[in-house]
């Protein structure tokens, strides 16, 4: 016996289970020391053999080892069953894999990671397959390789290729590193026949396939002794036809009859022939009208008419007419396409059919042909014909199905046979725990009897039935993961009965399966003994159903029964001998190799591989890209989007598609549209967009403060300032003017920023702010630390209005061995030009070292006796409420005292000691002293949102009345006029830190481009979000730019990728231009987290050039409505603040705190910086922004060059189309191009309008945009986008086109297009005089319609040599009316939820489903306790259902005035 290879290296030890009979034992030592395929009865334990096989592997699978086993099954539905075996008796970490997960477009990272996750993939035979081809896996790499049912390995399944094209290849080569297979069969026939001992050679050719050094099979005599329960077959004969039954027999007649004469068929082929059709509808329809009426007689012959009816409603279903009663049936609008005929010819049978039954009612029975026919039968079936009958609404029908078998039998109703299935099935009605399967030949009988079950059977039990079939077969739609979803629930006992096709045959293990009944017979020895495996309880039945006196039938499923034993007798003949040779066909001898990947094409998978290619090419609604193979010339013709031009190939003609298809993979390779895997360049590129989409991201930004700004307090005895007048100007009148205020920084601001005039919006109005130079001032350190004592009490206590940790007694040790923001703001004193520090105002902070010459003290305070002149104009606190300080601004003293009458606001009157003692619980000790007037103090508030604040009252109530004991004295003297400016500083502060951060944005821009005209306030606009809550937001530049962007990139990917389809070019744009790559380039080009207050750093040019390269966009970026309380007081060391100091490249960052920015903020603000360059610089400046962040585009212009060898006159009117675009081309064959649909197949026009609608869509989108910024420049911030979102929609452009007619001159070959059109053109008639938004239209526009405008629009600028000036000159009179701020409306949906957002209304349900092509919309909102609500149904597409609710419950709440 033969030793594999890899076991010579390290010896495999057996891992057996405790509860393995002998012969599994047997079978697993055989299994590991050779390739063996298992020959076993179903339910005798293959799978436990192959669970311990890789227990014995283990050791080699665990990871970090990079091998793994592969287990192969033939069905999806085995995939998970054989997943939770493995996962139940061993340790391994199991990946399951199927069609429906996507595997298709996997690429090899992805599979990558698979293979780091899991050591055991179990997978259907073709994923493994196809990664084999693409070079995903190697055979190298598999240590064990188990095949279940592996007797499909034959032909061109995929087991057999991988045997052929992989493992004897590698095997011939000398290959050692080969997996050990295990193949596992419960047939090894697979075939029609049954002659079985002359199929017997299967066994030799498996083995032979899956031979390495020596193959073995492996059977057991002695099998029986274990208790393995095989079934012996139990037949059920169904009767013949009964008498009565006839009538139902000259129906069948009579539409064989229909057929034969050539009545109907004639008929409508002539309809085909007479008509417009293209070949291709023509031939569509024809064959669904034979399909239908095969279907239909194969359904009355072998189910009767109540199923036949039921099928013919699944057709009538398909064709999308359900839920529609007859007269609705006529009035359908079915287009010009194919589906009219279809109808037609329905219909046609019918009448037909009304007029044969009525032919008799002249007497109570005739007879035709020798068949007596009972009228009153006739009568009754003719009742069933009813339309209405067809939707099945027997409610008022005097019959129902099932009452009485014997009389649905004798009417026609039922056929024998299926009687004879329900009264099987009837025979268990005692059978508490039911677990049947009923296997079908045809996917429709499945479909129906699952209903006839779910009517019928309701009667006896509560059995609950469901049918599994094939996922491709187009009546319902039934995935993989509900078919797995169905079969867990017949394990779980949830569903009784399954009616499936060949699909359930094998593997499929539930223990508590108790019947198994062939309605149908097998069409195979394998089928026979695959189903008869299902049945594994024990005493379960198998069932075969006959027909009585079908002899033929019974003999060849008795042979099928003793073809068990003759197959194990011969299996353990072939076990003994050796294997011959294994001798492959030349089939696949033609290859084409991959050298850097290993990846292989073929004969075989080529189709394949171009249909995979196909399916990824841009694809709509009309139109799926698939090749066409024109086998009388050998040529392969691709869709319009491929590059390849038609490929023409001789040799031998049963193998020439698959030699154009390989020669197409070679071509498509070469031009990179197949990578070295050979999968779809597309495949990869999305994976490679979703890969950037989802790399981490850290929305926690730190907060940068610029070295400029942060310094060490200057130790020198002198310290330099520059100046600043802030002129402050109230346009509003109060009892209280503001004054001026000085700012004094350590460097000198840029002139732009100082010549920035701004508006701060007050409650009253508004303050005007302007800058003026004033040049520098020298001050020493004391006067530094007076001021900034001065500056930090003042604004401390306006911000925080807090006592504690007020900066007291300050000396110079405050202004050395520190790092801080450092600016003054000093009280100025006159105005204009004659300005000066009001020193006076700043010494208060040292009140008391304020002495009056004039004067005695003799007024008793908290701070002691002071005179009346200290009290004039001061700052003063009491704290007489308990834990809380109240600041307050004295003018003087009053005539009252503390025993002076005071009016409560009660209406009492009491005195001021009186109140004191009963409010605050304070005690007066000098009542007789005079109180002191005294108005509260100011609050700094956020004015930078330009809102109203609560006014704080007039001059008259402002005023309060204090006892001088109670008060102490904070500043002093100092007027109410210098603190009520100062209340002021911090918003005003913030906006000129605001503009400073923006101008060094811009500054920064300038060493990448000197030219740089940009307004330093388009700059701060770009850079500040909604959340700030200010007048003015990014929205709209973001917008502007976004749509420069957009046109930027797509036409630079357009003339750089000439071969690439409209799909690569989307997927390179977003890559390209996402929000994700936008916020990858500003956080490593230039934008770390701004924090105005920190951003007034050194705006010195020799000094930005050497630093700002360090700092990033981000940190530019206002996210925050502004709060004094969290502003920064310059010269504040009060700990609130702190600073950490980080070396990053050598220089100096200081870092503040952080904050959460999301990554879509930083995208947007990258577009909104484009825009603002755009918006003043001009295409140039916005260019250069990009370029500088990293987004390399220009605009040369580039020959377009393709290959047109048509005449466009002869496809499309040339010259009415130009003059309805007002635009004579230079090359017409664009506007051919521009105009055709990917459905138009013909050879000689190479492309459709894809690549062009692309380019087109992103110019007209910008040239609209820019249309609306220019033309109305004083639009809100959110107003451009609703402006640009009305104008710039596939609707929009759609009405636009059916408008001007052009949906007349679009070429190609749909005919849904064509209804869908034509449909279109009948809402437009209704909709004509109302705007063109698309808003208002119920009806789905076709998309191609709006793409067409889109690709004009891009031939134009091709041909125009991307002159978009002449662009918009063509494609404007098309659009108008565009869209103004009187005209525009809000989409419903955006409408509605601003609505609910505003108002607090809450939806309460949002449901939406679309199946078989009928639309289900429903909502419900709850406004102030009343529920409006809407449902929709009908055929609009989701989008347009969801415009028509929201619109519908908007309309509810105008009418309740709820708006």
């Amino acid at each position: 016996m033969g030793i594999h290879p890899h076991t010579k290296q390290q010896k495999i030890t057996r891992d057996v289970l405790p509860f393995a009979r002998s012969y599994q034992l047997e079978a697993l030592d055989k299994a590991i020391h050779e390739n063996t395929i298992v020959y076993l009865e179903t339910g005798s334990g293959k799978t436990l053999i192959a669970i311990m096989l890789l227990r014995s592997y283990a050791h080699h699978l665990r990871k970090p080892s990079p091998f793994i086993a592969v287990f192969l099954v033939p069905q999806v539905v085995l995939v998970s069953q054989q997943a939770e075996v493995v996962k139940m008796h061993t340790d391994l970490k199991v990946g399951v894999y199927w069609g429906d997960m996507g595997v298709d477009f996997w690429d090899a990272a992805t599979w990558e990671q698979e293979m780091d996750k899991h050591e055991v993939l179990i997978m259907t035979p073709v994923i493994l397959l196809n990664c084999l081809r693409h070079s995903f896996l190697k055979l190298n790499m598999i240590k064990v390789l188990i095949m279940d049912e592996c007797h499909h390995a034959r032909g061109k399944h995929p087991y057999a290729c991988i045997m052929t094209e992989f493992y004897h290849h590698q095997l011939q080569s000398g290959s050692s590193d080969l997996p050990r297979i295990f193949g596992m069969t419960a047939s090894p026939i697979k075939t029609k026949g049954i002659q079985v001992k002359k199929s017997l050679w299967l066994l030799q050719f498996l083995a032979s396939k899956l031979k390495m050094l020596k193959e073995q099979v492996c059977t057991f005599k002695d099998i029986s002794v274990f208790e393995i329960y095989f079934h012996h077959p139990v037949f059920s004969y169904c009767h013949s036809f009964i008498y009565v039954y006839c009538c139902y027999l000259s129906y069948l007649f009579f539409m064989s009859e229909v057929i034969n004469n050539g009545y109907s068929v004639s008929q409508h082929e002539l309809t085909l022939e007479s008509s417009d059709f293209t070949g291709s509808v023509a031939e569509s329809a024809q064959k669904r009208i034979t399909k239908m009426f095969d279907a239909l007689i194969f359904s009355l012959g072998e189910l009767g008419v109540w199923l036949a009816l039921k099928v013919h409603a699944y057709f009538l279903q398909k064709l999308s007419v359900s839920h529609v009663s007859l007269s609705e049936f006529d009035s359908f609008s079915w287009g010009h396409s194919g589906d009219k005929v279809v109808k037609n010819f329905i219909l046609a049978c019918i009448d037909t059919l009304k007029s044969y039954l009525q032919c008799g009612n002249d007497s109570t029975a005739t007879e035709r042909n020798g068949e007596i026919l009972d009228i009153n039968i006739l009568l009754a079936f003719l009742a069933l014909i009813n339309f209405h009958t067809m939707f099945f609404s027997y409610s008022d029908a005097k019959w129902s199905i099932g009452d009485n078998i014997k009389f649905d039998l004798e009417m026609g109703l039922l056929t024998s046979k299926v009687c004879c299935l329900i009264d099987s099935i009837l025979d268990y009605r005692g059978l508490r725990d039911m677990r049947c399967i009923v296997f079908v030949e045809r996917i429709i009988t499945a479909i129906v009897l699952e209903d006839l079950f779910n009517t019928l059977l309701p009667k006896y039990n509560t059995w609950k039935t469901k049918f599994i079939a094939g996922n491709n077969f187009g009546l319902k739609n039934q995935s993989r993961n509900k078919q797995n979803k169905i079969v867990e629930e017949f394990r779980m006992g949830l569903v009784n009965i399954i009616v499936a096709t060949s699909i359930l045959e094998e593997g499929l293990d539930v223990q508590s399966c108790n019947l198994v009944i062939r309605f149908d017979p097998s069409p195979t020895v394998c089928s026979f003994i695959q189903s008869r495996g299902r049945a594994r309880m024990k005493n379960s039945d198998y069932i075969l159903m006959v027909e009585r006196g079908d002899s033929a039938t019974r003999t060849r499923l008795e042979k099928y029964l003793a073809s068990a034993d003759i197959m194990r007798k011969e299996s353990l003949r072939q076990s003994s001998l050796p294997c011959d040779p294994f001798k492959g066909d030349d089939f696949d001898k033609e290859a084409y190799h991959v050298a850097s990947t290993g990846a292989i094409a073929n004969l075989s998978s080529s189709i394949s591989l171009i249909y995979l290619y196909c399916s990824r090419l841009p694809a709509d609604g009309y139109f799926k890209p698939t090749p066409r193979w024109d086998k009388e010339t050998g040529t392969l013709y691709l869709p319009k989007s491929c590059p390849l031009q038609p490929i023409r190939v001789v040799g031998d003609k049963k193998h020439l598609k698959n030699m154009a298809c390989l020669e197409a993979c070679k071509q498509l390779h070469k031009i990179g549209a197949l990578t070295d895997n050979l999968v779809p360049d597309i495949i990869i590129q999305a994976a490679e967009v979703e890969e950037f989409g989802n790399e981490p991201y850290d929305d926690i930004q730190p907060t940068y403060i610029p070295f400029g700004l942060v310094s060490c307090v200057s130790t020198n005895s002198d310290t330099t300032y520059h100046c600043y007048l802030m002129e402050l100007s109230q346009n509003f009148s109060y009892d209280i003017s503001v004054q001026d205020i000085f700012l004094a920084m350590r460097i000198k601001l840029d002139p732009e920023i100082v010549c920035s005039q701004f508006d701060m919006g007050f409650d009253r109005g508004s303050v005007s702010v302007k800058l003026r130079y004033k040049g520098t001032i020298n001050l020493s350190q004391d006067q530094v630390l007076l001021c900034k004592n001065f500056q930090v009490t003042l604004l401390r206590i306006l911000i925080h209005h807090d006592m504690n940790e007020l900066p007291i007694g300050l000396d110079k040790s405050y202004l050395q061995d520190d790092v801080g923001i450092d600016y003054l703001l000093l009280p100025a004193i006159g105005k204009g030009e004659k300005s000066l520090v009001n020193w006076l105002a700043i010494n208060s902070v040292n009140a008391s070292k304020f002495t009056c010459k004039c004067h005695q003290p003799h007024i008793r305070t908290k701070s002691g006796l002071v005179c009346t002149c200290k009290l004039q104009n001061a700052l003063v606190c009491t704290s007489h409420a308990i834990g809380k300080n109240y600041f307050y601004i004295t003018t003087g003293l009053m005539e009252l005292d503390g025993n002076s009458p005071l009016e409560l606001r009660t209406g009492g009157v009491t005195t001021y000691k009186n109140y004191y003692e009963q409010h605050h619980g304070i005690s007066l000790q000098f009542e007789h002293q005079q109180l002191l007037k005294a108005r509260h103090n100011f609050q700094a508030k956020n004015y930078c949102d330009g809102r109203k604040q609560r006014k704080e009252g007039e001059a008259s109530k402002a005023f309060v009345e204090l006892p001088p004991e109670l008060c102490s004295i904070i500043m002093s003297p100092i007027q109410d006029s210098i603190i009520y400016s100062f209340s002021f500083i911090p918003s005003i502060m913030h906006r000129i830190e605001s503009l400073v951060g923006a101008f060094n944005l811009k500054k920064m821009h300038l060493f990448h481009c000197a030219q740089n005209e940009t307004e330093i306030m388009k700059v701060l606009e770009a850079i500040t979000s909604k959340k700030c809550q200010e007048s003015f937001h990014y929205e709209s530049l973001e917008t502007l730019g976004d749509s420069f962007l957009k046109y930027a990139a797509s036409q630079q990917l357009f003339k750089t990728y000439e071969s690439d389809h409209e799909g690569l070019l989307s997927l390179k744009r977003e890559k390209m231009i996402s929000n994700a790559a936008l916020c990858k380039l500003g956080c490593s080009s230039g934008l770390p987290v701004f924090s105005p207050a920190l951003f007034l750093f050194n705006i010195v040019v020799s000094f930005i050039s050497e630093f700002l390269i360090s700092f990033y966009l981000q940190g530019f970026i206002r996210n925050e409505p502004f709060d004094p309380h969290s502003w920064i007081i310059p010269g504040d060391k009060s700990g609130s603040f702190k600073i950490e100091e980080l070396i990053i490249k050598g220089k100096q960052i200081y870092i503040s705190g952080k904050r959460k920015l999301k990554r879509k903020l930083i995208a947007d603000v990258v577009e909104a910086l484009i825009g603002a360059f755009l918006s003043t610089g001009g295409e140039k400046a916005a260019l250069l922004f990009m370029d500088w962040i990293g987004i390399k585009v220009n605009f040369d212009q580039v020959p377009y060059e393709r290959h047109f060898d048509i005449q466009p006159e002869k496809l499309i009117n040339v010259s009415h189309l130009e003059s309805q675009l007002n635009y004579s081309f230079h090359d017409s064959t664009l506007l051919v191009e521009a105009l055709t649909h990917g459905s138009y197949m013909l050879p000689e026009v190479p492309r459709c309008y894809q690549r062009l609608e692309f380019l087109g869509d992103s110019v007209l989108d910008y040239l609209i945009t820019w249309h609306l910024y220019k033309k109305y420049p004083g639009m809100s911030p959110g107003q451009l986008t609703d402006m640009r979102s009305a104008s710039v929609n596939n609707d929009c452009y759609a009405w636009s086109a059916i408008k001007h007619g052009l949906h007349k001159h679009v070429l190609h070959a749909s005919q849904e297009l064509h209804k869908h059109i034509a449909i279109s053109l009948n809402s437009f008639d209704k909709l004509s005089s109302s705007s063109t938004f698309g808003y208002e239209s119920e009806t789905s526009l076709p998309k191609v319609l709006g793409d067409i405008l889109e690709s004009l629009a891009g031939a134009i600028l091709v041909d125009s040599g991307y002159n978009k000036e002449v662009v918009w000159e063509s494609i404007r009179p098309l659009l108008e009316p565009l869209v103004t701020p009187d005209t525009l409306k809000l989409h419903p949906i955006r409408e509605l939820h601003e609505l609910i957002q505003k108002r607090n209304y809450n939806i309460i349900q949002e449901v939406v489903n679309r199946k078989d092509g009928v639309t289900t919309y429903r909502m419900e909102v709850e406004a102030d306790e009343i529920i409006h609500q809407y449902e929709y149904l009908g055929h609009a597409l989701k989008d347009t259902a969801k415009k028509i609710v929201y619109k519908e419950i908007l309309n509810s709440l105008r009418q309740e005035k709820l708006l």
